[in-house]
């Protein structure tokens, strides 16, 4: 893995590469999704850290807070070259906007495409006291429109964290018996427990870590639902709700909500059972939802099964991801016509 820092105002660009071994990949070669998040979140600790104590001031550890929606634009394959380039784009009083573009890269050929874009929100956690944010140093802006429309961007997601923390409650029990296509036939989860090499210098997990479990899980319930290869189309808005301590037992749970044609979407949740804290309830630590797709041998996209709903909250739940469908594929198909006139 390398390194490399851009000079310029303002903090610097940074970015990490890596080349993609047979254990990052499924069985048809394709480099899972929860890998390159993990990447793109490392890429996001390195340089949202490094300005946080870029001044004299406390010491501090910037945490993931929030990773907006985030489409893989292509697969990435084993023997490529990963190349996650990261930059600072709006800070706050106690917060930093980090933009991330993936490249990949065949080492053969020199061949490069981008294969993802994301967005990941970053708080500064003292190291002296983890439960104080510190404030962040203000960035130099090229011109007074991208402070504002950082700014506006800050609010949205704001806003956004406080409408799904809200909305969180729900929990995925077995089901006897299942019916193929059902929703209870495909739902997984996995246990897993914190160790030291999961966390961060505070002694919580990354941010990079919990995505990489929640990617598996949603993989597997694609699986299931398809019995094919399957991969990673885009993550809806992870939203890091609290933190998660080191010893703790983890809960990764997942469940297919919607599928169109060509698409499935995943529930994923993260439930925190805090052990060395048993003063401490099971909590719901993080949630987002997961989009995937079905290909064949070749590589092309394949019919997706219906999911079969059976009870009141299968189906809202279903209409409700309808709606996150439609308006996403509004907005691709907006933002289409608008680079056609450009």
């Amino acid at each position: 893995m390398s390194e490399r820092g851009a000079a310029g105002p303002g903090p610097a660009a940074i970015q990490v590469s890596r080349i993609m071994r047979p254990d990052d990949a499924n069985f048809a070669g394709n480099v899972h999704g929860g890998i390159i998040l993990k990447m793109i979140e490392e890429a996001g600790a390195i340089i949202s850290t490094r300005h946080c104590n870029s001044q004299d001031g406390e010491p501090c550890v910037a945490a993931l807070a929030r990773v907006e929606r985030t489409d893989f634009l292509s697969p990435v394959c084993i023997g490529e070259v990963a190349n996650v380039s990261a930059e600072i784009t709006y800070t706050s009083r106690h917060s930093v906007e980090v933009q991330v573009n993936v490249m990949s890269e065949n080492i053969l050929t020199g061949a490069k495409k981008v294969t993802n874009k994301a967005t990941l929100w970053y708080v500064p956690l003292s190291l002296k006291n983890v439960n104080k944010v510190v404030e962040v140093p203000p960035i130099q802006y090229a011109r007074k429109e991208q402070e504002e429309e950082g700014k506006k961007r800050y609010e949205e997601q704001k806003l956004d964290r406080l409408e799904t923390k809200q909305r969180n409650g729900d929990v995925i029990f077995p089901i006897i018996n299942p019916e193929p296509h059902t929703v209870g036939y495909s739902q997984s989860s996995l246990i897993h427990l914190v160790g030291p090499s999961d966390c961060t210098l505070l002694g919580f997990v990354h941010g990079g870590v919990t995505m990489k479990l929640m990617d598996e899980v949603a993989g597997i319930v694609a699986a299931r639902h398809c019995k094919t290869n399957i991969v990673t189309a885009s993550v809806d808005a992870i939203n890091f709700h609290e933190k998660i301590k080191k010893g703790s037992v983890i809960t990764i749970s997942g469940r297919m909500t919607f599928t169109s044609n060509k698409s499935m979407e995943i529930e994923v949740f993260v439930d925190a059972d805090p052990f060395v804290d048993e003063a401490r309830e099971r909590y719901r630590a993080v949630s987002a939802f997961f989009t995937y797709v079905s290909l064949s041998k070749e590589g092309k996209p394949l019919p997706v099964p219906q999911l079969l709903t059976e009870t009141e909250d299968e189906k809202r739940r279903f209409e409700e991801g309808k709606g996150r469908y439609l308006q996403t594929k509004a907005k691709r198909q907006a933002q289409l016509q608008q680079a056609a006139l450009q």
